[in-house]
């Protein structure tokens, strides 16, 4: 779709405009491809043509402009022709037209309006008013209109149709220009965004970036892999980025959460069984271990298996054999395991709740997942990321959020992570409605109560800090005013260091440049170090 306020405003379509005005008295009409005439029915719009201004004032003129529209766009959609000179609505006048092409696509139309031919009679001039009169306009103004329209011929004639030839070229050659443009600037919003992502991780913290580059590392190794984080970091979509990264990407990738399975059902869902094992075993049945042959099998939470069950995986995993539950014949298969928990395993091997050799046999190779909350970078990034998403899947226009909203979110903790992080963007979506900024009040209870429950004076004496506050008025300002005044005190404490005062301040650095820029302290510190 072209951009014709773009268009307009261009200096060259500017140049050409005022040159046919001017020298031809024409109006140049650019048409979109649904036949609608842009700006002429703006506020303040200048008609070059005293006839067309006149027409315009009519009740019906622009339904008169949109029929000489159809005329054009009838010829266009029936002819390959790029030109066309057509009579207008008026009996008499004419109007000449050019297509706009864009890779050999019809875009829209430009119009130069209106004018006689040469061989214009003054039986057809007057005739011209008497049809403007019936219409219901003063003889007066419609003799005068009428006499300003100017007659063509000639070279005169010729150099009019070529310069609304050139505009039309200028329209569209501008936007083909824009298109390669921002099919650009998609190609390198695309490479940029490749650096914060590996296969559907997203981050471009460092923390992030070194999993990047360590995961970059091991995907093509065959070692057993151990992710350790939080809940909610996204511990499977690490598992599935080192396969789908990995020589194995063609086979199958399985996932087991341990913890979901009590001690036999999860020995029959990792090694199988036979026909006749146990009650309900009504035939063989394979375990995920022998479906992964050839794959990557992720154990998630492996820190809640049984000690039994740990001598299992530690054998399958040092001799690449198992015995499926009732079997009297091991199986080999060739598996590469990664494991994932949230605990601390050390502490579980102290206490004699996890087996050390298979400790050390699991964590060949250590990925630890920052938590949400240590890497308040991405938090942007990451909403927009799911803003899109959630969006495009329920075919609605992409929305923004508010300033007020991202600080907000930059605020909180984030204890579910980023499995929390999405589920609160896909909230709003559906919250926000038809509504296209997303605000504050429409975040959940729990985020806007972290926020302000993170907030703390520092270690002054209230008395004489809250001298500089005025405590009249209403809460808002003076809640401002006391955000102001403690961000710029602690400015100059911290010696304006923001991950310092941030830390104390009991927010997220990344929401104090929020509010620092909200409020230009910087500007402040600036000038107080120039000494200005």
């Amino acid at each position: 779709m072209i951009d014709w306020k773009a268009i307009k405003d261009l200096h060259t379509t500017k140049s050409l405009e005022k040159i046919v005005g001017n020298w031809y008295g024409l109006d140049v009409l650019y048409v979109d491809t649904q036949g609608r005439v842009q700006f002429v029915q703006e506020p303040g719009y200048s008609f070059k043509s005293p006839f067309l201004k006149l027409q315009m004032s009519h009740s019906f003129g622009h339904d008169w402009l949109e029929a000489d529209v159809e005329k054009v766009f009838e010829f266009f959609n029936s002819s390959s022709e790029m030109s066309y000179e057509f009579d207008a609505f008026f009996p008499g006048t004419y109007g000449y037209s050019h297509k706009v092409v864009v890779d050999d696509e019809f875009c829209g139309v430009v119009i130069a309006y209106p004018y006689f031919k040469d061989t214009s009679t003054t039986e057809e001039v007057e005739n011209v008013v008497k049809k403007v009169v019936e219409c219901g306009i003063g003889q007066e103004d419609a003799k005068v209109a009428v006499s300003k329209i100017k007659k063509f011929a000639g070279r005169f004639y010729d150099e009019m149709k070529e310069l609304v030839a050139i505009v039309a070229d200028e329209v569209g050659t501008f936007h083909h220009e824009i298109s390669k443009r921002e099919a650009r600037i998609m190609d390198l919003n695309s490479e940029i965004g490749n650096k914060y992502r590996y296969h559907n991780l997203i981050g471009k913290s460092k923390k992030m970036q070194q999993v990047y580059h360590l995961l970059s590392k091991v995907s093509n190794s065959e070692s057993t892999i151990m992710i350790q984080g939080e809940n909610g970091t996204g511990k499977e979509m690490v598992a599935k980025a080192i396969h789908y990264n990995s020589p194995r990407k063609d086979a199958v990738f399985m996932a087991v959460n341990c913890s979901a399975f009590n001690d036999n059902l999860l020995d029959s869902e990792l090694f199988g069984h036979v026909k006749g094992a146990f009650t309900g075993a009504i035939k063989d049945k394979k375990g995920v271990f022998e479906v992964a042959n050839g794959g990557t099998l992720f154990l998630d939470e492996i820190g809640d298996t049984s000690p039994s069950m740990q001598v299992k995986l530690l054998r399958i995993l040092q001799e690449g054999t198992f015995m499926p539950v009732g079997a009297t014949q091991p199986k080999k298969v060739n598996v590469r395991v990664v494991a994932a928990t949230n605990k601390n395993l050390k502490e579980m091997i102290a206490k004699g709740e996890f087996r050390e050799d298979l400790y050390y046999r699991i964590n060949v190779i250590n990925v630890a997942l920052p938590p949400l909350r240590e890497r308040q970078e991405d938090i942007p990034v990451l909403m927009d990321f799911f803003l899109q998403k959630r969006c495009e899947e329920a075919g609605l226009p992409l929305k923004t959020f508010s300033k007020k909203c991202l600080e907000k979110m930059l605020d909180h903790t984030w204890p579910g992570n980023v499995r929390e992080l999405q589920n609160e963007v896909e909230r709003l979506v559906v919250i926000a409605g038809e509504d296209k900024n997303i605000t504050p009040d429409m975040l959940s209870s729990r985020i806007l109560e972290s926020g302000e429950s993170h907030g703390h004076a520092p270690s002054h004496s209230g008395g004489s800090f809250l001298k500089g506050v005025n405590t009249n008025g209403s809460l808002k300002d003076a809640l401002e005013e006391l955000e102001i005044l403690m961000i710029r005190e602690g400015l100059k404490r911290c010696a304006f260091n923001k991950s310092k005062l941030a830390k104390e301040l009991g927010i997220s650095r990344a929401g104090l440049i929020m509010k620092v820029e909200k409020y230009g302290l910087d500007k402040r510190a600036q000038k107080r170090a120039a000494g200005e």
